[in-house]
């Protein structure tokens, strides 16, 4: 049965309970500009189709390098344990992931090599090429906007495990939330260091 979720979500006074993850200290929210979160996840028979976006205050250029600093995303997006570069070539980028979700009793670890191939500015594509995803596909979008730069994800993937039937599509629905805000939170937290940062 489909299951479809739209959502929109103002920033908390403080940064999300996955902030513990991040390497460097958050800053506070005093710091780093309002944004709002849209997202629709929906199941479309055995394929998990996900569109995310949001408006965010910040710099382009910032995003793109938090959007491509593979080997340093483990640590503030939640539940990805690693993320590194394998290879890296002309024709793009593979990289290789390991990390897991879940809630409570459930817990599916997911593994995933994805051939990237970055447009720069705007435009990032991934797919799988190995892991336990049967079929996985994925684009980021960088665009102009009235606050700055609007962050576009859309993909849909096909998982090579069992998900239950009751609890497997709200658990996927927090996961991808979850990890969805976090790649915002950062590029607004690295956004906010640079703007504080004194000039030479």
């Amino acid at each position: 049965m489909p299951v479809t979720r739209t959502g929109r979500c103002s920033r908390q006074s403080v940064l999300v309970a996955s902030c513990a993850l991040l390497a460097a200290p958050c800053l506070p929210c005093s710091a780093a500009p309002a944004h709002e979160i849209a997202i629709e996840i929906v199941r479309e028979g055995e394929f998990v189709s996900v569109r995310a976006s949001a408006e965010l205050k910040a710099n382009a250029r910032t995003a793109w390098e938090v959007l491509t600093d593979y080997d340093h995303l483990a640590e503030f997006i939640p539940d990805l344990r690693s993320s590194r570069v394998v290879q890296r070539t002309p024709d793009g980028v593979l990289v290789e992931q390991k990390g897991e979700f879940g809630f409570l009793f459930f817990k599916q670890s997911i593994e995933v090599t994805m051939a990237v191939s970055e447009e720069p500015p705007r435009r990032i594509v991934a797919r799988a090429v190995a892991g336990n995803m049967k079929d996985m596909e994925g684009s980021y979008e960088l665009q102009p906007s009235e606050a700055g730069v609007r962050l576009a994800y859309s993909g849909r993937f096909v998982p090579d495990f069992f998900l239950p039937p009751l609890i497997g599509m709200p658990i996927v629905r927090r996961s991808l939330e979850r990890r969805f805000r976090a790649m915002v939170e950062e590029i607004e937290r690295r956004d906010a260091l640079a703007r504080t940062k004194p000039k030479p």
